[in-house]
């Protein structure tokens, strides 16, 4: 089992969610847990090689794999999601 760690912004942007989504999104960090085998995952290209993200509906969860934890350091609505 991997450690799934939070960066400050994607923990202040979950914190803001409704409660069902917020929820949704618990349950996507927890099945993270057991990377590498983890279903919907999708590597990202471009200038975020290296990258990864993970939807439920319109939101999306995208981390990196740092040694043995999954730092997750986004999370938010698809509109503008990829945007920076």
């Amino acid at each position: 089992m991997k450690n799934v760690l939070l960066e400050n912004a994607a923990a202040e942007a979950l914190s803001k969610l409704r409660h069902p989504i917020h929820a949704r999104l618990n349950r996507l960090l927890e099945r993270l847990r057991a990377w590498p085998d983890v279903s919907g995952v999708k590597p990202l290209t471009g200038n975020l090689a290296g990258h990864y993200r993970l939807r439920t509906g319109d939101y999306r969860i995208q981390f990196f794999l740092e040694d043995d934890a999954i730092v997750v350091e986004k999370i938010g609505h698809r509109d503008g999601f990829y945007e920076d």
